[in-house]
């Protein structure tokens, strides 16, 4: 099920997409990608998510700038998670950040 950020409309930003193939370990799982998405949103800088599940997920955050792209990568919770999840729940994944010039949307 996606999960929407809101509108984005205004200055450009910038988008961290991370696209995963998981492993077969669920344990603690839901937990720590929950409590990313609640420690994400109270970063400086946090604009968004979306974010869709099948045989690859992929996630698309949003974010103010470069420097708030780097404190989120570098929180110490965000490390362990990132960690956690190489050893346990990740059987390949990929990340990209991007600059975002525009969005349109339908309807």
């Amino acid at each position: 099920m996606p999960k929407n950020h809101s509108d984005l409309n205004g200055p450009a930003c910038w988008a961290v997409i991370f696209t995963s193939v998981r492993t077969d370990t669920d344990e603690g799982y839901a937990e720590t990608a929950g409590r990313m998405l609640e420690l994400a949103r109270s970063m400086p800088g946090f604009l968004g998510v979306d974010s869709a599940r099948e045989e690859v997920g992929i996630t698309v955050s949003y974010w103010e700038s470069p420097e708030a792209i780097r404190a989120w990568r570098e929180h110490p919770e965000h490390q362990a998670a990132q960690a956690r999840g190489r050893r346990e729940w990740y059987a390949s994944f990929a990340t990209r950040v991007c600059k975002v010039e525009r969005e349109s949307r339908f309807p």
